[in-house]
């Protein structure tokens, strides 16, 4: 399903851009005029890639951006006050959450690559996918606050990523924060020079991709299952976990090449 030659009209047309390139799918958000907004259309097209990249082995690492000035601003008002009614709210704020919580569930990790404002629902997208890497130009706000709706969905992701007061501080007020603070607070894994910021994807990238697949799968389902657990319930589906992966021929592959001193060979699967 991956979109790699594209002319400028159809690409003007489409709401969402896929380009597969060595073991990274980049889904890039294509609607620059809306700030990148997350319309339905957009959320259907990003649902159905990610439904296509879970079971492509190929895949080994996403790449999330945006067109134009913006990384994402949330969700599309336009759109939502031209739809007034309880049962398309709810409609659409679930479409949102099952998409959330398939970039958690799906197998490869999940990168996002901000380069400009990532507000409400683009700030919860940050906050849901696996790594993040910002250019000291974006900025950051859980936005909706100010135009009297609480951001109750991006809350969720969040206050998973950092500490609950600076939680509340962004939920209650609205502000903005830049790359270098989101960095420091943990919603981001680090802030560049908008010059580096596709070197730096593609490196930590890259640094995936050498990984096993399976040791890459198995401990992105198992982080956030056990995050969700008491200790002692964690401890033990992290022992069961290992156990498991010890009998995969990877875990063989790579202690046996760390004894002997060599690279491992992945069996990729």
């Amino acid at each position: 399903m991956g979109v790699t030659n594209v002319t400028e009209v159809n690409r003007d047309e489409m709401v969402l851009l896929r380009v597969d390139h060595g073991g990274v799918a980049t889904l890039t958000l294509n609607r620059p005029k809306a700030y990148n907004a997350l319309s339905e259309e957009l959320l259907a097209a990003l649902q159905s890639e990610l439904n296509a990249i879970s079971n492509d082995p190929a895949v080994r690492v996403v790449v999330i951006e945006g067109s134009g000035t913006a990384f994402c601003a949330g969700h599309d008002l336009k759109q939502m006050r031209a739809n007034p009614s309880r049962e398309y709210y709810d409609s659409l704020f679930n479409t949102c959450s099952r998409f959330m919580l398939t970039l958690m569930r799906i197998p490869q990790p999940v990168i996002a690559k901000v380069h400009g404002i990532a507000t409400a629902a683009g700030c919860q997208l940050v906050g849901t996918c696996d790594l993040a890497i910002a250019s000291n130009q974006a900025q950051f706000a859980t936005s909706g606050i100010n135009y009297g709706l609480f951001c109750s969905t991006p809350a969720v992701a969040v206050s998973r990523n950092i500490n609950r007061k600076k939680a509340a501080e962004l939920l209650f007020t609205g502000e903005f924060i830049d790359a270098q603070t989101a960095a420091s607070l943990g919603l981001i894994n680090k802030a560049v020079a908008i010059e580096n910021l596709d070197s730096e994807v593609q490196k930590m990238a890259e640094a995936i991709i050498r990984k096993s697949a399976v040791a890459v799968a198995t401990g992105k389902r198992m982080l956030y299952r056990q995050m969700e657990m008491g200790v002692d319930d964690a401890y033990k589906f992290a022992a069961e976990t290992m156990a498991c992966n010890m009998m995969a021929f990877d875990a063989g592959e790579g202690i046996d090449a760390f004894i002997e001193k060599r690279p491992a060979e992945w069996k990729h699967i």
